[in-house]
């Protein structure tokens, strides 16, 4: 298997694919919508519901699966430890990014991430099909590594930390508690927002934003690689992408909190702040 970068063009899937249409070390994980993938795919992609990478217990349904879950799923659409995985789903790098975290918590850190998914593979002619693929299943035992998770109790005792930066992927509505998803409206302490569907290149097919921009727009908030960042959303499926920024930039210690606002609005106990910060 060729040693293929974070960041995967479309261009060289299709390439490798025709060279080698039975790689036995390549495994495409789509984490499009049903219909989307049942519509069309890329060749040999292995559908994963985006469901199944959450818990989906309210209120906080973005929490990691159980470990059992977890080793049912990766189990079922065949991944071994010599697997290098593609993965790619059909709105920008949300699931995407969110199953490649789950990977970093399984300890599989053989992957791609197809740059602009679904769309840049379609509008730009590569080809696809509609038959749903069959995976050859394997048996996963799965250790869980916290390193790149964040649970409630010890992200509260970090809060007001200088070496902290705290990413909300949400929208500005949100992050102002304008528009309340939870008990609660608002945000955390601190944190900084960079809605995570401006991390995207509308008019080159949801492709991300060109590294350097990306770097530029984090520097402006504060979200340095410098510093620990813990990353958020409503389920920690928007800051699956930006998750998998900080990867692309190479931080080197970041996390992701996958109870998210989900979890925190929720809870009486949680610190929360209206508006923009100062």
């Amino acid at each position: 298997m060729q040693d293929w970068p974070l960041l995967l063009e479309a261009d060289q899937l299709d390439d490798h694919l025709k060279a080698h249409p039975d790689d036995p070390e390549l495994l495409i994980l789509d984490t499009s919508s049903a219909d989307n993938y049942h519509k069309h795919h890329v060749p040999g992609a292995i559908h994963i519901p985006p469901a199944r990478l959450q818990r989906g217990e309210k209120p906080a349904v973005g929490k990691l699966p159980s470990q059992e879950q977890l080793e049912a799923l990766f189990s079922e659409v065949g991944l071994t430890p010599d697997k290098h995985v593609v993965a790619y789903d059909d709105e920008g790098g949300g699931w995407a990014g969110r199953l490649i975290w789950t990977l970093d918590v399984i300890g599989h850190t053989r992957y791609s991430y197809l740059n602009g998914g679904l769309q840049a593979w379609v509008n730009e002619g590569h080809p696809v099909e509609t038959a749903p693929a069959t995976a050859t299943p394997s048996n996963v035992d799965i250790h869980i590594d916290s390193t790149v998770m964040a649970d409630i109790e010890s992200f509260l005792k970090l809060l007001g930390n200088s070496q902290l930066a705290i990413w909300d992927a949400r929208s500005a509505e949100e992050y102002r508690g304008e528009k309340v998803l939870a008990k609660r409206g608002g945000h955390i302490p601190g944190a900084a927002n960079l809605d995570w569907l401006e991390l995207m290149d509308r008019d080159r097919n949801l492709r991300l934003k060109d590294l350097s921009t990306l770097q530029s727009m984090l520097n402006e908030r504060g979200i340095t690689a410098d510093k620990t960042v813990i990353t958020h959303c409503q389920s920690h499926h928007r800051s699956g992408l930006t998750y998998l920024v900080m990867k692309l930039l190479d931080y080197p210690h970041i996390k992701a909190y996958d109870g998210s606002w989900g979890e925190w609005g929720n809870r009486e106990d949680t610190p929360v702040n209206t508006g923009d910060e100062p």
